[in-house]
């Protein structure tokens, strides 16, 4: 192959601070939008009554009621694993996103309200912004600000897109690698994600990526080495580890992120429904052979948009399949910190660090380590069931009757589990 002229990439203004939204147009599955300031610390932690911080607004349900117009069905914008979201327009005409927790979320209201106040504090331009909350008996809700240019899952995967030039996909993962590796290393107690897709890449005009969707994350301290939890997420990005037996760490994030990466790659999605054949394999199933294979001869034809031609630059498009490559491991120990992923993919870090100390063009192979066992494809097998079984084919979560299965202690349900949108 030969190699493609470098494409030179432009300084994007960096997002000020505006107290006036703007207006989003959302994608399925995603939410929101803000217009966040530049990246900071978290805070000292309050101990007192009040709840957030200074700029976090507590609403009560009937503001939030008039602002959704009855949180009527013609201002949903999404729906999540956790509940619907609504666009709002409070009455200084600020236009927000509502997003309404169903009440069998786990969230109990002590938990929902330390984990607002955590969230309030966390502030950073690639991070969508908490704008304020409501507590009111069962009911608890989540207001946020819009972003004005959908998500990626839209612009990467929507019909009749353009096709996104490979600046763009380059901007867009180095943006979104930073606000995650802000939650998982500036953040204490950490934040780990949990449901990193597309969907939940949300960008401003000049195609800036802002993580969305961390509202209910999980909080861990830095002396855990994981958290166990009920298994949420979305089919395709789940990490083996956390899918299985619901050990969840912030390399499952990375995990996830790294299935975000080998969409810009290769412009397909996470899984393909588009055939009922129940066993068609993954993103991750598909490319695991040619990650292997472009490790070996720095060819990357086989995994890379054909749409794209050989408009990329080569030696970042290599950065990208190496960090995709080493965030989808399944050993959850080999996956690099974000930080360093950040790092590769500005193309200011050896991709031997990230690589096990090879570069691509000079590997044998991808490590057995990292190869799926047959173990693992019976459990994958089993997940697919899952999804196809389910008959609710056109929403982004699967709210039908409980259809669990029990292998080694897990319990998933057809309700916890989301395929992409």
């Amino acid at each position: 192959m030969s190699k493609p002229s470098p494409v030179t990439l432009t300084a994007v203004p960096s997002r000020s601070n505006s107290s006036t939204a703007q207006p989003l147009s959302t994608g399925s599955g995603g939410f929101w939008s803000n217009s966040s300031g530049p990246e900071s610390s978290i805070p000292p932690s309050s101990h007192g009554i009040v709840l957030g911080s200074a700029s976090t607004t507590s609403f009560t349900f009937e503001e939030l009621s008039v602002a959704t117009n009855g949180f009527s069905n013609n201002n949903i914008l999404g729906q999540g694993g956790f509940g619907y979201v609504h666009k709002g327009i409070l009455p200084n005409g600020k236009v927000v996103a509502v997003k309404s927790l169903k009440a069998d979320s786990g969230q109990g209201e002590r938990e929902f309200q330390a984990e607002v106040e955590t969230i309030s504090r966390v502030h950073h331009k690639h991070l969508v912004s908490l704008v304020g909350y409501c507590v009111t008996g069962p009911q608890k809700l989540l207001v946020y600000e819009f972003l004005p240019n959908k998500t990626m899952e839209f612009h990467l995967h929507g019909k009749g897109q353009p096709v996104m030039d490979w600046p763009t996909r380059l901007r867009i993962a180095v943006g979104s690698a930073k606000g995650l590796a802000y939650l998982h290393e500036d953040c204490h107690p950490k934040i780990i994600h949990r449901d990193i897709k597309a969907a939940n890449i949300l960008l401003d005009f000049n195609f800036e990526a802002l993580v969305a969707d961390f509202g209910l994350a999980k909080f861990t301290s830095d002396a855990d080495t994981h958290v166990s939890t009920r298994v949420m997420g979305t089919f395709g990005y789940l990490a083996p580890e956390y899918a299985n037996s619901g050990k969840l760490t912030e390399k499952s994030d990375v995990f996830s992120f790294g299935v975000l990466l080998l969409e810009l790659v290769t412009g397909r999605r996470p899984v393909d429904y588009s055939s009922h054949a129940e066993m068609e394999d993954s993103l991750v199933d598909w490319a695991r052979p040619l990650l292997s294979k472009a490790m070996q001869d720095g060819n990357f034809d086989p995994l890379v948009d054909p749409r794209l031609g050989n408009s990329y630059d080569y030696e970042l498009m290599g950065s990208m399949i190496t960090c995709a490559s080493s965030c989808v491991r399944h050993s959850a120990k080999r996956r690099p910190r974000m930080s360093l992923v950040v790092r590769a993919l500005e193309g200011n870090l050896s991709l031997s660090d990230l690589n096990d100390g090879v570069k691509p063009g000079f590997s044998s192979s991808l490590d057995s380590a990292d190869m799926d066992s047959g173990v693992d494809k019976e459990d994958e097998k089993k997940f697919r069931k899952l999804v196809y079984l389910s008959e609710d084919y056109g929403t982004s979560d699967f709210s039908r009757t409980r259809s669990q299965f029990s292998d080694g202690g897990l319990s998933v349900s057809s309700s916890e589990m989301r395929r992409p949108t």
